[in-house]
């Protein structure tokens, strides 16, 4: 049983080299370390980590299988209820849902269950393995708003129900966060990305890019025009949060949206596209979420020296350990219990630096984490020529002002029941939309809720 608490460890790149390219942090398993791992799985009677997967994966089942060597099964397995699996063997937050509830956490380390899930997702496209099977068609028409993380769940579980679905994303590129909001050195492109992608396609979905709906087409003009007899709405949430300081209109002052965008969508890491993107020589990062450290980690990777300012401690950090973790490894200084009041700047109008002030600990607020309050008297400065707002972000307004009878709440977020039913009828929506920004996987499981709610209205 010894043998069992802690699991085998896997390989990355070294943090002092890989913090000058944008190549894959992590290497994965191989299939000798994988079966391994999996081994250490006690196939639980009352298995936690299913119902703590926002998409209900079969894990014990899936592991069982890599323990076998029977990976093409485990890849079967997997793809009944999640269509990007390599995707959220790499992004998901393990930690805190399927891996935070394993057994052997308890007195050892939990089983790799993200690592597994991306070893089988890894193998079975270098393989060529197709789970992805197009179902006969109804003829019914559904349309999807939006080819990030809920709108591709959402059009995968309907296309295998049979219904002619058809994805219409405002971009130039499928994907969604995936493709803007994610670094390649944590999430590969071309290699993860576009290949799974592809996959959802295999099934019959068709993908529309460059559509603007609420300006190309409207939600109305969908039902009444193109014949779709419902719409799922995941169009993310990309409209950024500042913090409405002075100094914010500075040149220099980006958030943290714009720099990932440029980087990641439009290749600007590479140096090989005319996208521009200017990092200066010290970058300071405002924020404590994973955007904020995929911000830092780019801005670091693309030459300037980069800190993190946050108001709370490294115990409220909401970004995922693993992150942390690789920033401090590259050598991302992070401030703690700072905050900024000011962005200074010269006569020409170019960032200089932070004005801050000291914080701390009061109070827990309404999110359950204690409330950061200034110290009187502490201002300082951080020098900086770039600051990257790194504060969140909430859904564009366009579709909701062109949609009637579509009910948003205060903070612009589509009102959706528990399966994604809004105020309209017909229309369903979920993902970042609803929530504002969460996690991909949250966002996956919305959209399959959501799936199923729709084949359930259209049989009725």
């Amino acid at each position: 049983m010894k043998a069992k608490m802690t699991r085998v460890p896997v390989r990355e790149q070294d943090p002092k080299v890989r913090a000058t390219n944008f190549d894959e942090v992590c290497y994965g398993y191989n299939a000798e370390e994988a079966q391994a791992e999996a081994a250490r799985c006690i196939n639980c009677k009352n298995p936690r980590c299913v119902t703590h997967c926002p998409v209900s994966i079969k894990i014990p089942q899936f592991i069982e299988q890599v323990k076998l060597g029977n990976f093409a099964e485990a890849a079967r397995i997997i793809a009944e209820d999640n269509s990007l699996p390599a995707v959220c063997g790499r992004v998901c937050p393990q930690e805190s849902q399927c891996e935070g509830v394993c057994i052997l956490g308890i007195k050892g380390e939990p089983v790799a269950i993200g690592k597994l899930e991306r070893f089988v997702a890894d193998w079975s496209r270098k393989n060529g393995i197709k789970c992805a099977e197009k179902a006969p068609s109804n003829g019914i028409k559904v349309a999807i708003v939006g080819s990030g993380p809920a709108g591709l769940a959402c059009a995968s579980d309907l296309a295998k129900l049979g219904y002619e679905v058809t994805i219409f994303e405002v971009l130039h590129k499928a994907g969604g966060v995936l493709q803007y909001g994610i670094p390649e050195f944590r999430l590969p492109k071309e290699e993860v990305v576009e290949a799974e992608i592809d996959n959802v396609r295999a099934l019959g979905v068709k993908i529309e890019t460059n559509v603007v709906v609420g300006r190309t087409i409207t939600i109305d003009q969908l039902f009444d025009k193109e014949n779709f007899k419902a719409v799922f709405i995941g169009s993310g949430a990309g409209l950024p949060k500042f913090m409405g300081i002075p100094g914010e209109n500075l040149n220099g002052v980006f958030s943290a949206n714009e720099f990932l965008t440029r980087s990641n969508l439009m290749g600007a890491y590479s140096g090989e596209t005319d996208t521009p993107i200017y990092t200066g020589t010290k970058v300071a990062v405002v924020g404590g979420g994973n955007v904020a450290m995929d911000a830092a980690r780019t801005a670091l990777r693309l030459g300037a020296v980069t800190t993190i300012v946050y108001r709370r401690t490294e115990k409220e950090l909401p970004a995922r350990v693993e992150e942390v973790h690789h920033a401090k490894e590259e050598g991302i200084d992070f401030r703690m219990l700072t905050n900024p009041v000011e962005i200074l700047g010269n006569e020409k109008g170019w960032v200089t630096g932070l004005k801050c002030i000291q914080m701390e600990l009061g109070e827990p607020d309404d999110s359950g984490r204690r409330r950061p309050v200034p110290i009187p008297d502490s201002e300082f400065d951080i020098e900086a020529d770039v600051v990257i707002m790194a504060l969140g972000t909430s859904p564009n307004p366009l579709i909701a002002n062109t949609t009637t009878g579509l009910e948003t709440d205060r903070y612009g977020c589509i009102v959706a029941d528990d399966l994604g039913a809004t105020s309209r009828t017909g229309v369903f929506a979920g993902g970042d939309a609803v929530t504002g920004a969460a996690t991909v996987i949250l966002a996956m499981g919305a959209g399959r809720k959501a799936a199923a709610a729709i084949d359930e209205y259209l049989k009725k």
